[in-house]
């Protein structure tokens, strides 16, 4: 090859690099700031210092809380200490989780709880918790079941497989059955962070039933937050760094059609739905750059969004919430009771908000 075709190869060649890495800081919005808003009485729950990255409301105001998340690249406030998933009931207006004891039998020492989805069943109200797993950077789905006297959750199974490469978040949709995010197609941080720059679209959402597993939805950027409509006809899973909520059709084969997908202009982590409106929250990250490259100096900012009438064809989006980190940093999820609003933080703390 001559001169002239090495040097057209890399002037190609940094022309491609160059809108790559343009798209990839649009999409992470590496240089977007927070405006404030602010909500009148919030209030720091007490005891939570090392992350609230997914909260799961019962309809009796019992709030399921994963806390201690030691993620790739991410910050942690509790490096050695590990997981746990905490309680708090939003009826006694304590404003005080506790810790849930788990069976013996489960390796606790080693729990690294992400997402987490509760069922309740319709027989005899017994209530699972499904929690995603991190032991060793693996992706496990834990299945307890919940005993509310004696605040203790009983492990009844782990879960794997080869489709869950990279698990973020999970929905229960029976005892022993849930749908689930997978967030990378490759399981090593760097392999993971060039299939998010180049934009590959690898990653989707996998069906699992214990006599069937297989993805249901593909070509996201990156997967993360999902959920159910409370007529359970619906399921709703955020696309990170696409900043959008996709909402999908749930056959009677517990396959996906998709229907739409809405932009939100945040970086799209877990979601929840108010239980009496059907309006989808979210926690979302204002700058995706500031969330791994912690500055104790200058911090991940965050972001609450509720989304009304997604299934219109002008869905309503609401910045509730926005704090530029003096009160909490890097939100994950928001999830509504009664008027009572929670903000869980991926590594950081929560937040209670009255609504009215």
């Amino acid at each position: 090859m001559g001169a002239l075709g090495r040097v057209t190869l890399l002037v190609v060649f940094l022309a491609v690099l160059g809108e790559r890495l343009m798209s990839f800081c649009n999409r992470a919005l590496i240089f977007n700031e927070v405006e404030p808003v602010d909500l009148p009485g919030c209030q720091l729950l007490k005891g939570i210092e090392a992350g609230s990255e997914d909260i799961d409301v019962l309809p009796n105001g019992l709030a399921f809380i994963s806390t201690g998340l030691k993620y790739p690249g991410m910050k942690s406030f509790a490096p050695d200490e590990p997981g746990k998933i905490l309680l708090l009931d939003l009826e006694d207006g304590g404003l005080i989780p506790s810790p849930l004891s788990i069976s013996e039998g489960f390796d606790a020492s080693s729990f690294n709880p992400h997402g987490l989805s509760t069922y309740i069943d319709e027989k005899d109200g017994t209530v699972y918790l499904f929690v995603v797993n991190h032991p060793q950077l693996q992706s496990i789905i834990e299945i307890f079941r919940f005993v509310k006297e004696e605040k203790l959750l009983v492990h009844l199974k782990s879960v794997t497989h080869k489709l869950f490469t990279s698990v973020n978040d999970i929905v229960a949709v029976g005892p022993d059955s849930f749908y689930a995010t997978i967030d990378s197609y490759f399981s090593s941080v760097f392999m993971s962070f060039m299939e998010l720059f180049l934009g590959l679209g690898w990653t989707g959402v996998v069906y699992y039933s214990p006599g069937d597993v297989r993805e249901v939805a593909k070509g996201f950027d990156g997967a993360n937050g999902i959920t159910i409509s409370n007529d359970k006809q619906y399921i709703y899973a955020a696309d990170i760094t696409a900043h959008t909520i996709n909402v999908f059709k749930k056959n009677e084969d517990w396959s996906l059609t998709p229907i739409k997908s809405v932009d939100v202009n945040t970086l799209v982590d877990n979601l929840s739905v108010d239980p009496v409106t059907g309006d989808i929250w979210t926690g979302g990250h204002p700058n995706l750059y500031k969330l791994f490259i912690y500055n104790p100096e200058d911090p991940p900012g965050s972001e609450v969004i509720r989304v009304q009438n997604i299934h219109s064809d002008n869905p309503v989006i609401t910045r509730v919430y926005a704090n530029n980190r003096s009160v909490i940093q890097g939100s994950s999820c928001a999830s509504v009771y009664k008027g009572q609003l929670l903000v869980g933080t991926v590594f950081h703390r929560a937040l209670h908000c009255p609504l009215h």
